[in-house]
């Protein structure tokens, strides 16, 4: 197909009438939007929970934990009764 032939395909195809569309796809249309957004909304927002949820079980495990503090030295036994 050269060009020419190509470009009469796609204006035959851009000049025929669209397809007839059933009254209450927009209905159906809309509806399914907003479940979607809903959903996506919802799902948002359990995450962010989670998230926060997160932040504050590890702020709690470091306040208890102090994981920046060195451990201390378990090789030599402590010396007593000098």
């Amino acid at each position: 197909m050269n060009r020419a032939e190509r470009e009469s395909t796609a204006r035959r195809i851009m000049e025929r009438l669209p397809a007839p569309v059933p009254p209450d796809v927009h209905a159906d249309a809309v509806r399914r939007g907003e479940r979607l957004l809903r959903r996506r909304r919802l799902a948002r927002r359990v995450l962010w929970l989670l998230a926060c949820a997160a932040v504050v079980a590890f702020t709690v495990w470091a306040v208890d934990a102090h994981p920046w503090v060195e451990p201390p030295s378990q090789t030599t036994p402590p010396i007593t009764g000098w």
